[in-house]
């Protein structure tokens, strides 16, 4: 079997919650060794979210496979030390301190180039390191609210938070892009240059079609449940044995499809009212009224053959349970084991499938399991490490 892409590659984190930790585990997908610095005691406080997994969190679990767990007390001046000893060997840093604090550590940028100029600093933020909101804290829902998303979730009554982490996810995902764009200009030039994201400007970029369409047409989209605020009919209806299938009819073409094959009344395709995308929209009422009304008529099962037949886009709307049962993830193979503290859990594989490789699905690390060999490695006794241990470092 080929190396993993990052295979060679080491990634020093002193990271917590969500967004870091997926960068980095993405990073440790590819085969990086991903050294995750936590606090005596405590470690990540995400490991304390919930304990659905066998006692661990749900999140932890998620986030941190194939990585190895070491405590350090950064305050401490020995802590440091051996953090510094980590860096002068990685070749990417990543870190989500509290706002001010990695200039503090001198964990910034401009300190961390001075000192190793080839590593390459990710810093993901809640707002930016600079600007008017650079000392603000930043939680995912926080994130959601100044960014619009909420008004944009739920219904007409009422807004709601979307059901993932989406913000952490989103700053997640363009630090583990950038690392990786870092590491080829690094490879190119010779220069590592700094990486930073986030939170907010990670989310303000995925809710950039609402705001052209609010900038630019006077109105922000309305919030609709499953309905869509531009195509109709879109949405979740509900089936003669009260199952829920989501359609999307998309142009002219599906939806004359639909007037013939479901609704038995093809005259309606050249409806004025319905004939293009906009009328529509415009007429929404009128055209869910007449889905409502067909999908009353038929069991689930049907409607999905109908759907099919006419070639229209439709899904029944699952819960998670379904979801884990998927059809796809288990004829695709995308379930994996993954050993967790005392135990084995089945986790999902990576999303990118790389021709020749399998992705790296190493254990979720107990807090400070690999603190030991790793001072080890750095050339630290047994006696020294016990040192260590006795003053509160590790």
């Amino acid at each position: 079997m080929t190396a993993l892409p990052l295979s060679g590659i080491t990634v020093v984190s002193v990271e917590q919650a969500v967004a870091a930790p997926f960068a980095t585990r993405q990073l440790a997908d590819l085969g990086a060794r991903v050294i995750k610095v936590e606090r005596p005691g405590e470690g990540d406080f995400a490991r304390r979210y919930d304990t659905s997994v066998h006692g661990q969190s749900s999140y932890f679990v998620w986030l941190n496979r194939s990585k190895e767990s070491v405590t350090l007390d950064l305050k401490s001046p020995s802590g440091r030390g051996i953090l510094e000893q980590l860096l002068g060997r990685a070749d990417v840093f990543v870190q989500n301190l509290a706002p001010g604090a990695a200039t503090r550590l001198g964990l910034d940028a401009t300190a961390l180039n001075r000192r190793h100029p080839s590593l390459i600093p990710c810093a993901v933020t809640g707002y930016g390191s600079t600007g008017p909101w650079a000392d603000r804290k930043a939680y995912d829902l926080l994130v959601q609210s100044q960014t619009g998303l909420v008004s944009l979730t739920g219904t007409p009554e009422e807004t709601a938070r979307t059901g993932v982490s989406i913000a952490d996810i989103a700053a997640g995902m363009y630090a583990y892009s950038g690392i990786l764009t870092a590491l080829f200009t690094r490879a190119t030039t010779g220069v590592a240059r700094a990486v930073e994201v986030s939170l907010f400007e990670a989310l303000a970029e995925w809710m950039s079609q609402p705001a052209h369409y609010t900038r630019h047409g006077g109105t922000q989209p309305p919030r609709m449940g499953t309905r869509h605020a531009t195509i109709a009919p879109y949405g979740a209806f509900t089936t003669a044995d009260g199952r829920q299938i989501l359609l999307s009819v998309q142009n002219g073409r599906e939806w004359a499809a639909f007037c013939t094959r479901l609704l038995d009344r093809p005259e309606l395709a050249g409806d004025p009212r319905f004939a293009t995308g906009s009328g529509r929209v415009a007429h929404r009422e009128a055209v869910d009224t007449l889905v409502a009304e067909r999908f009353l008529r038929s069991t689930a099962d049907e409607l999905a053959d109908l759907l099919d037949e006419a070639g229209i886009a439709w899904a029944g709307v699952n819960d998670v349970h379904a979801f884990l049962g998927h059809p796809v993830l288990a004829a695709r193979g995308r379930w994996q084991d993954v050993a967790v503290p005392g135990s084995v859990v089945p986790a999902l594989r990576p999303p990118v499938d790389l021709a020749g490789t399998d992705p790296r699905m190493d254990p979720v690390p107990a807090l400070g399991e690999h603190t030991e060999p790793i001072l080890t490695e750095l050339g630290h006794t047994r006696h020294q490490i016990e040192e260590l241990r006795a003053e509160g470092a590790i």
